[in-house]
């Protein structure tokens, strides 16, 4: 994932993930630059979501 430079910024992906529909739980680890979701939303709509706050989610 890119875009993520703050904790402000780990704290708006988590908070734009977990309104994904079919999210049950989003972790992100700031560090490393990765988020981990549990729950049945699609890739796609995990990115979309990302994308439009001006952050990049690409496939582990």
């Amino acid at each position: 994932m890119s875009g993520m430079t703050c904790a402000g910024c780990a704290r708006n992906v988590t908070r734009l993930l977990s309104q994904v529909a079919g999210v049950a739980d989003a972790e992100v680890d700031l560090a490393r630059g990765e988020a981990r979701v549990r729950g049945t939303a699609a890739f796609d709509a995990l990115a979309q979501a990302l994308e439009g706050a001006g952050y990049r989610a690409e496939r582990p």
